[in-house]
């Protein structure tokens, strides 16, 4: 999907968006939050709102978002949410990406929530989103040279070329000097002006088409109705059309039939679609597990689209929220459910069915699934994060810090992921009352990323006690 601005919004929506905008100059920033997320969960394309949000966001922080509002509220962003927003990413990035904005609305500093924008982003097609995220990640963490490449490319594939250079320079001139990788990626957005030049780079930002280029017209409609990540609105129609006409000729054609489930869910059409899958599941591939999972995401989008057609101005609007929210996680849990019973061997699923017990706040059925799910390489060490996680919901907290100190030992990269590890393991021996050992669990977080959570606060508390 293009991202759009206030001038392609219908009517009702420009209304309520004047609303929030109104609402957020007045420093309502709950309720001007409110609005906006209602409104991307409706239009997810709508830059405009999403801008606003994220404007609203931080001045509702204060500080950029490292105030004392985010050392109250940092630990809204925890790993179950960022779990759930990874599972959705992927068969549903609008729904990590209404999951992200969750997480923003407490902690807008969040790097593991814009690294889930950044992806749902990029599936979406929504390279301005994409570039306002790598904006923060950047800040969070200025000196990660493959970060800041990205953060480059993401800039160049918006048309600010210079802007993309300026970034690479800075970081050689301030941290690597002569770097190969830095180099290369200067070669790169170099040649991507040329291609601009030549016309490409109005092509991928919108603005152009390959008919600006392609001097053969029939090859440039061709091109862009076979592209699958470029297709609009019209041409999902005129496939749909096209499919159904071939269909009837071969009625057993399950990749046609496969297709027109997938323009359907697309454009919305979630009992169209699933007539489809239906008729797949009666043939000899109904067996297969990526179908069953195709299903289920078709009608996880089916809830989230229900949930954007209520009222926002509805009395009862948060009822009815909660009420389809309960419905599509009972639903959720079922198919995880059915779904190991079909596969049992598969430990991704079981991990998966883990993640959906712990949200139902099913701690022993999700730690028993965890203990399964460490026997895939893949799924090991967040398996081995939650299950410390549900040992400390049931205060359980030397099996608890046992599990969160294999995971550390075994994670060999210093993200996000070992942060909330080794912050969960500080939090786990703070609550067991050995206060130098989390200290010093939450120093080594201190040392590279000040601004994580409230590890500021906790340390400098440690050092002025003394």
């Amino acid at each position: 999907m293009a991202e759009k601005n206030i001038n392609e919004m219908s009517r009702d929506v420009r209304a309520v968006y004047t609303k929030a905008v109104e609402t957020a100059q007045r420093e309502n920033f709950d309720y001007a939050i409110t609005l906006f997320s209602q409104l991307l969960e409706r239009e997810p394309a709508f830059f405009d709102c999403r801008k606003a949000l994220r404007e609203a966001q931080f001045k509702k922080a204060g500080s950029g978002g490292r105030g004392l509002f985010k050392k109250l509220m940092s630990g809204a962003g925890s790993s179950p949410q960022v779990g759930k927003a990874h599972m959705a990413l992927r068969g549903n990035p609008a729904g990590a990406l209404a999951i992200a904005e969750g997480i923003l609305n407490s902690d807008p500093n969040s790097s593991a929530a814009h690294r889930i924008v950044v992806e749902a982003a990029n599936a979406l097609e929504l390279p301005r989103t994409a570039v306002m995220s790598y904006e923060t990640l950047a800040k969070n963490s200025p000196k990660d040279k493959k970060l800041i490449i990205e953060y480059a490319q993401a800039v160049a594939a918006i048309g600010e070329g210079t802007r993309a250079e300026n970034l690479l320079m800075e970081l050689m001139r301030t941290e690597y000097p002569n770097d190969n990788d830095l180099n290369q990626a200067l070669k790169n957005l170099s040649a991507r002006k040329t291609m601009d030049e030549g016309g490409y780079g109005a092509l991928e930002s919108g603005e152009g088409s390959y008919r600006d280029i392609l001097k053969n017209k029939e090859e440039a409609v061709a091109l862009e109705q076979e592209s699958r990540v470029q297709k609009t609105e019209d041409v999902a129609e005129r496939l749909i059309g096209e499919y159904e006409g071939r269909l009837s000729a071969e009625p057993n054609n399950l990749k046609l039939t496969r297709d027109l489930a997938e323009l359907h869910t697309q454009k919305g059409q979630f009992d169209r679609a699933l007539a489809y899958y239906d008729r797949i599941k009666r043939s000899d591939m109904g067996s297969d597990a990526s179908l069953d999972l195709a299903i289920t995401n078709c009608k996880l989008r089916q809830f989230d689209h229900k949930i954007t057609e209520i009222n926002p101005f509805a009395p009862d609007h948060d009822e009815q929220v909660a009420a389809l929210k309960q419905a599509k996680a009972d639903f959720q849990l079922a198919e995880g459910q059915k779904r190991v019973e079909r596969f049992p061997t598969d430990m991704g699923i079981r991990y998966d069915l883990g993640v959906l017990y712990f949200q139902a706040g099913k701690i022993n059925e999700a730690a028993a699934e965890f203990q399964k799910a460490q026997n895939n390489p893949h799924k090991r060490i967040p398996a081995l994060n939650y299950l410390a996680q549900c040992f400390t919901r049931k205060k359980m907290f030397d099996m608890a810090a046992r599990n969160f100190q294999r995971a550390i030992e075994e994670k060999q990269v210093f993200d996000d992921e070992k942060k909330d590890l080794i912050y969960n393991l500080g939090c786990v021996l703070e609550t067991m009352g050995k206060k130098t050992e989390a200290i010093d669990q939450f120093k080594i977080i201190y040392e590279s990323d000040m601004g994580y959570r409230d590890v500021a606060a906790k340390v400098d508390a440690f050092y002025a006690g003394q």
